[in-house]
């Protein structure tokens, strides 16, 4: 089972070396540079080799491919994530041996000590978000910190020591971490329904995202378009509060969006048009821009250099990412694991398409995510996607479920002509390289570890002859 880290563990007053197990993650491996650049000693461990390790490495962490109680050594501190089985041999070490477990929220929040925090929360848009956030506030001259929850493209990098005041970082939601922030600044990019296994009902969930906007300083900015923002926007007592969208009565309203050469719109703000030019490309990262443009306004920065500024950022890392093109056929990688973010993400793919087709590969992500969505995943596909592959469940943290495949999502498909559901990867890439032709996207959507079917996909793609 997964672990419950005790999030009301107080922080030591000194942490001289830490521990990570699970560093080779976006968001740890970044968490884990910012503890090497604040003059910590780090180590960390991880199942197996990745990108990240050998950056961390050459700053000089000591880092181990596999888990054993001895790579503990002599830290002060273990910083883990929810994601950590009961079992794992280290964490068992800590606990026998005294050793404070930190969760990776914990070990954030000691470094955010003094800062002025920017927390961007929401069930998906985060990373995105918050990284035209940190984008254009180093395009306007501030040198913050952050973390980011992917790479930010431009800057190679999910996470930096910055020598201003402000801290901008993800606040997760799905395990109840993200209360844990002095946050003077939030945005809200939604609140979807998701992580239901930890809160219990939906109830719960909003009354979680109401104490995490009430519990901010200054500035609390949310979706005007999503229900559920809106739903708990009248549970709201704060006293600032800021919204962005499409709607009507949005305090930034986006309108007039275009996506012929690139991605623009207009945003209304305080009686004044500004032009946002993006280098991104969906209608979703138009509405994701309005609201880094709402927090940044909202914050005091010149509303006309925030749209400019904006303009800068080039994306993240596995959000709508190109990673090739073989025979005129483009394949894109996104981390959407959610239907709604399915949706933006096939939606984009709609707007750069042209007259080819949507072919998606969908691995689904968490058994009780597959259990309880597989309808709504079918439905999204089939209404966005030309065809889809299914692969099977990326169960992360949890225990299989028997009975709970990929095949739950194929078969809520009312066309079975177009879904296919291919366990095995080569098999997979065998039936998209049979039918993909030119002028299509191909595109790969999980959080889970389907990033890695790509290259098997482009090699197949390039060795046969593509349909025309």
């Amino acid at each position: 089972m997964p672990i419950k880290p005790d999030l009301s563990l107080q922080l030591p007053e000194e942490i001289g070396s830490l521990h990570f197990v699970g560093i080779g993650g976006a968001g740890m491996s970044g968490i884990a540079h910012m503890f090497l650049g604040a003059g910590h000693r780090v180590s960390g461990s991880d199942r197996e080799e990745g990108p990240y390790l050998a950056p961390l490495r050459e700053a000089g962490a000591r880092i181990a491919v596999g888990h054993a109680a001895e790579n503990v050594g002599d830290a002060d501190a273990l910083v883990v994530t929810s994601a950590l089985w009961e079992d794992n041999p280290e964490y068992r070490y800590a606990l026998e041996h005294g050793i404070p477990v930190l969760h990776r929220s914990q070990a954030l929040t000691w470094l955010t000590s003094g800062k002025r925090v920017v927390s961007v929360a929401g069930a998906h848009g985060k990373t995105t978000s918050a990284g035209m956030i940190i984008t254009a506030l180093l395009e306007l001259g501030a040198d913050p910190s952050f973390v980011n929850g992917g790479v930010i493209s431009s800057l190679g990098r999910s996470a930096s020591l910055g020598t201003g005041d402000l801290f901008v970082l993800e606040a997760d939601e799905s395990d109840g971490s993200f209360l844990l922030y002095d946050t003077a600044v939030a945005l809200i990019t939604n609140v979807d329904s998701d992580h239901l296994d930890h809160y219990g009902s939906i109830g719960a969930f909003d009354a979680a995202f109401a104490s995490f906007a009430d519990r901010t300083a200054e500035l609390v900015v949310l979706s005007s378009d999503d229900t559920g923002a809106q739903r708990i926007r009248g549970m709201l007592a704060h006293q600032r509060i800021l919204s962005f969208g499409e709607a009507d009565d949005a305090d930034a309203r986006v309108h007039s969006l275009s996506t012929v050469g690139g991605l623009s719109c207009l945003v209304a703000w305080q009686g004044q048009d500004y032009e946002l030019r993006l280098r991104v490309d969906g209608r979703h990262n138009a509405i994701n821009a309005a609201g880094a443009f709402t927090v940044l306004a909202g914050m005091g920065f010149d509303p006309g250099e925030v749209a400019a500024a904006l303009g800068a950022f080039g994306g993240t890392k596995r959000r709508f990412e190109l990673k090739g093109t073989v025979r005129g056929v483009r394949v894109y990688d996104d981390y959407a694991h959610h239907p709604s973010e399915v949706a933006a993400a096939l939606a984009a793919a709609r707007t750069v398409v042209g007259e080819g087709r949507v072919i998606a590969i969908h691995q689904p992500h968490l058994y009780s995510r597959t259990q309880a969505m597989a309808p709504q995943f079918a439905k999204t596909y089939e209404d966005l996607a030309d065809y889809t592959v299914v692969l099977d469940v990326d169960g992360a943290r949890e225990d299989p479920v028997p009975g709970v495949t990929g095949a739950l999502v194929q078969q809520e498909f009312a066309d079975q002509s177009r879904v296919a559901f291919l366990p095995g990867w080569q098999d997979a890439v065998d039936r998209v390289a049979g039918i993909a032709q030119e002028g299509d996207i191909v595109m790969t959507l999980s959080c889970g570890s389907v990033y890695r079917i790509i290259p098997q996909l482009l090699d197949t793609l390039a060795a046969g002859a593509v349909e025309g």
